[in-house]
């Protein structure tokens, strides 16, 4: 059985806020959808490509705002985007997305015509800790580049794969963020107390950033590993700054996720830095 809609509000040609019969107020997204349109007429459900419920009332208005502070030429091609990025993973996205995501490509666009540059000091950490979305992001830039013809800066490509990592693991983007820049102070702690200069593309480097990255989340939820008793003596007798250094790392994960860190996590550390100075 068909379902219809009543249009509450035409935000431009391609996107209307109506009404559903057990949603309340959605968003319908499809070409031309809006053309013409007048609050109270009806829409059938064949005729939009998209529909997406903002449950939070504060997000609808936040969304409406953005939608009027944004050609529809850049709006289409986000929403391309958007529909891109879902056709790619397997699971729903957290409709969030079409929100964060359009308001920081907006950002970006507006950036970009008044010639300003903002660096992006996380991008190894953000394509070592996540290469599925960084590979999403390269080509969701790829595209806008070419349908708006713009050139979007590379720093970009980051700043886009952690919202599409927010989306798919439903963690809001201050977490995922929180991650990355943590990541970033934990290898500048090892190359100051290891004086050396670490290279962000190596194998070793990325398999510790993994490591860390699966200690975080042990950490997190107070998961505990093995204390391998005989491997931490060893260690600690024969890899002094390695073991010293994967303690000043445990520290600052302790200071920035605010729980305790058990000893075991240094034997693992440790050995991943052992591998990291000793290519």
């Amino acid at each position: 059985m068909k379902e219809s809609f009543e249009i509450k509000k035409a935000l431009n040609n391609n996107v209307l806020i109506v009404n559903h019969h057990s949603y309340g107020e959605v968003v319908l997204i499809g070409k031309g959808i809006g053309f013409g349109k007048k609050n109270g007429d009806i829409v059938e459900d064949d005729d939009y490509d998209k529909m997406f419920v903002l449950k939070n009332q504060k997000e609808q208005e936040q969304y409406k705002m953005l939608l009027s502070d944004i050609d529809e030429e850049s709006l289409e091609v986000v929403q391309e985007a958007i529909h891109y990025i879902s056709e790619m993973v397997d699971h729903p996205l957290n409709e969030h997305i079409h929100i964060a995501l359009t308001d920081h490509i907006a950002f970006a666009l507006k950036r970009l015509q008044q010639g300003m540059d903002i660096k992006n000091p996380f991008l190894l950490e953000t394509k070592s800790l996540y290469p599925f979305e960084y590979n999403l992001a390269q080509n969701v830039i790829e595209l806008i580049n070419n349908k708006l013809e713009v050139q979007l800066p590379e720093g970009e490509i980051g700043f886009i794969a952690l919202h599409i990592h927010s989306s798919i693991s439903d963690k809001p983007l201050s977490e995922v963020n929180q991650y990355s820049q943590l990541i970033s102070g934990l290898t500048e702690v090892i190359e100051e107390s290891l004086k050396i200069k670490v290279d962000r593309e190596s194998v070793n480097y990325l398999r510790l950033i993994r490591h860390i990255r699966s200690t975080i989340e042990r950490i997190k939820i107070g998961e505990s590993v093995a204390e391998p008793e005989k491997l931490s003596l060893l260690l600690k007798r024969e890899y002094p700054l390695c073991y010293n250094t994967s303690w000043k790392m445990i520290k600052v994960m302790q200071q920035v996720l605010r729980k305790p860190v058990y000893e075991a996590e240094a034997v693992y550390l440790t050995m991943h830095l052992y591998r990291l100075t000793n290519k």
